[in-house]
């Protein structure tokens, strides 16, 4: 199916009701269709929208409640400046002429300083997706100011980049064909809580008689529904995956013609295998040798076999090799021959989003600003040079999300800098704020989106009036640019121009992808065939066109152009001095009622959650002494926080895992994991490194 319904098959015999078509926001490869139901002015229901495909008119827990997060009654409805120490969350409400006359008035004198605009930093990440909320006016703004650039590193970028060196960019199979797979590895994946819309197309396969194989140090809800659990230690994936393919060549287990064909480097890779035994996969992963050589068989002989990479396996030292590696697997195998097979991470290079018009980099003119990397801002705000002075954050909540706790908050804690944040409730960013902006939820803005998991382009049309004096992002960097004395007519383009110059593309999936039209039907397919197999007859998007094996454009940049395992940057085997002080690894992926931080403030998903938890394996809890219900000290060099343990066999061995990410102010201690995390950088993209990180339990009182 390519086309949706129109709104004009969406009517109400009541003419006070409407339904309007809307689209998710969140950091989820799924960008849900919605349909919003208002009455009066007021939207009374959230529901998904039946006829788009992927999504099948279904929501998660979380969105099906978002009225809730529309309507808090904690929400944040007008200007605020601060009134006590910042942390404290104290405030009063101002105008916004009082606002934005203070903030243009702030960064022009910080503009015109001997320091230039380098000392202001705009700090946003994925709290909305939107391509107009989120990379549109904003990044127009700070272009033309010349402000420091933000490298956008939190999540995904090692991965990302590793894929890219293998596959040409974010693409691969489509999420849509899952149903159809004979075997499925779930590697680093946990689809019930992150990825709800591929789980459906699991089960399908599953009820079809396909092996569904989970790849997770943490045996997640998602693990536990699988036909098996191949509990490796974290930050080991690519030695799983470098031990699978030496199997696959020695045993004469490639498809020879694809790989011939359609790969570049095959010799010199078989070679490199030479030394990544299994029995050496094995001892390094912390699975048995029949684990690795029987995945490896079972991977080679059962077709057509799909594979789900996700985020958390490249949150290491090593993440974007490990990516890379991993990647490899599907074109040696010629699993891209069938469109139930190969491996996808992101499809958000599928699309052909006009980008730079959106963003108009050409505003910096010869200017190059410096970039500050976003998973290492505790130290960009406490040591950089020159300082930080000025920060306006929106879409993100660093304090709560973003590595090595203590430096952030000393950085959002001083006096001299100057902090604007734009958001919809007093995060725990917030408090440290001199002046909070009230921002929209999806409900009352427009948008337009693409989706890193399923291949559709979205529209999201405002169902309500802004609550309160809300305003969307786009408005309030319009405001701020006619007080900053910006007179390029870019600045003034309306939503709606803005989305449709996101879609003005040459690229060939966006024919017929029209704004007007994907407006009025809420959604619209990319033009690639219903069953859409990219690579089965090679046609990468890297420089030749093929399957990188060997990457020239990895050499160029001095990294190894081959597969290769680099292991965790805090382990027994690269930091043995720290394995023995903090000998139980740490890894902190989402907690089921959370996205990210988002949510994390509402009753109802807090109470889901109960409290702040610490996960861990009986073998590791028995030698200290604890047991299932304990208050314990969860510590390491960087920091410590209070937790609740929960003693089962989730965990493998040897692993620790805390559910996340709590608001620092609704936990007991005011602390997260994010106390315990490192700002230490992964070898591609600088991506965050949150699972590479050694703590010690300890029973407390």
């Amino acid at each position: 199916m390519n086309a949706p319904a129109t709104s004009k098959t969406l009517g109400s015999a009541d003419p006070r009701v409407r339904l309007v078509r809307a689209a998710c926001p969140h950091d989820c490869p799924d960008t849900c269709a919605m349909l919003v139901t208002v009455k009066d002015g007021v939207a009374v229901k959230v529901q998904g929208d039946p006829t788009m495909p992927f999504t099948d008119g279904t929501l998660c827990t979380k969105v099906a409640r978002y009225l809730e997060r529309t309507y808090a009654p904690d929400r944040v409805l007008h200007p605020l400046r601060r009134a006590g120490p910042k942390g404290a969350g104290e405030f009063r409400r101002i105008s916004w002429d009082e606002a934005l006359d203070e903030i243009a008035a702030r960064l022009k004198a910080l503009a015109a300083a001997p320091e230039g605009p380098e000392t202001i930093l705009p700090c946003s990440y994925a709290g909305t997706m939107g391509m107009v909320q989120w990379s549109s006016m904003d990044r127009r703004f700070f272009h033309r100011l010349g402000a420091s650039r933000l490298e956008r590193t939190l999540c995904s970028t090692a991965g990302k980049v590793g894929i890219k060196a293998t596959l040409g960019g974010s693409v691969g199979m489509d999420p849509e064909r899952f149903a159809d797979a004979k075997l499925i590895l779930l590697w680093g994946a946990n689809p019930i809580v992150s990825n709800l819309h591929l789980w459906s197309r699991v089960q399908e396969a599953k009820r079809r008689g396909a092996r569904v194989i989970a790849i997770d140090p943490y045996r997640s809800l998602t693990a536990e529904k699988c036909s098996q659990h191949v509990a490796l230690m974290p930050g080991t994936d690519g030695a799983l995956a470098l031990g699978m393919m030496q199997v696959l060549v020695a045993e004469g287990l490639i498809d020879r013609d694809y790989v011939e064909r359609h790969t570049l480097g095959f010799g010199e890779l078989a070679e490199r295998l030479r030394r990544y035994t299994p029995e050496w996969a094995a001892a390094t992963c912390g699975l048995s040798v029949a684990e690795v050589v029987g995945l490896a068989r079972e991977y080679a002989t059962v077709k057509p076999a799909a594979i789900r990479l996700n985020y958390g396996m490249q949150r290491h030292a090593g993440g974007g090799m490990a990516a890379r590696t991993v990647t490899c697997l599907p074109a040696l195998v010629g699993a891209w021959r069938h469109p139930a097979g190969g491996i996808v991470l992101s499809t958000a290079d599928f699309y052909g989003f006009d980008h730079a018009a959106l963003e108009r980099p050409d505003l910096l003119g010869a200017r190059s600003p410096r970039t500050i990397n976003h998973a290492a801002l505790g130290d960009a705000l406490t040591s950089a040079q020159p300082p930080v002075r000025a920060l306006v954050v929106y879409n993100n909540n660093p304090v709560a999300v973003c590595p090595e706790s203590s430096k952030v908050i000393a950085g959002f804690s001083r006096e001299d800098l100057f902090c604007v944040v734009m958001d919809s409730f007093l995060t725990d960013t917030a408090d440290h704020a001199d002046i909070v902006l009230p921002a929209t939820t999806q409900l009352e803005h427009l948008d337009v989106h693409k989706s890193y998991g399923h291949l559709y382009a979205l529209a999201n049309n405002p169902a309500i009036a802004p609550v309160g004096e809300s305003l969307p992002n786009s408005e309030v960097f319009r405001r701020l640019a006619a007080r900053m004395g910006y007179d390029e007519p870019c600045f003034r383009d309306s939503d709606e121009q803005l989305c449709a110059q996101a879609l003005r593309s040459a690229s060939p999936r966006m024919q017929g992808v029209d704004w007007g039209a994907l407006r009025e039907g809420g959604w619209q397919r990319l033009h690639v065939p219903e069953r859409f197999a990219p690579f089965a007859e090679g046609g990468f998007p890297t420089a030749s066109g093929k399957c990188e094996l060997y990457s020239d454009w990895l050499h160029a940049q001095g990294v190894d152009p081959l597969p290769f395992f680099s292991p965790p940057a805090e382990s027994p085997v690269s930091n043995p001095a720290l394995a023995r002080r903090y000998p139980l690894a740490m890894i902190s992926p989402p907690a089921r009622h959370f996205l990210n931080s988002s949510f994390a403030n509402l009753k109802r998903f807090r109470d889901f959650e109960k409290e702040p938890r610490l996960e861990m394996h009986a073998a590791d809890a028995a030698p200290r002494g604890i047991r299932d219900g304990d208050r314990v000290r969860v510590h390491n060099g960087r920091g410590s926080l209070l937790l609740r343990a929960r003693v089962n066999d989730k965990p493998r061995p040897g692993v620790v895992v805390i559910p996340s990410v709590w608001w620092k102010k609704h936990a007991p201690d005011r602390g997260n994991a994010n106390n315990l995390t490192a700002q230490r950088l992964a070898d591609l993209g600088g991506g965050a490194t949150f699972y590479d990180c050694l703590v010690e339990v300890e029973r407390e009182g």
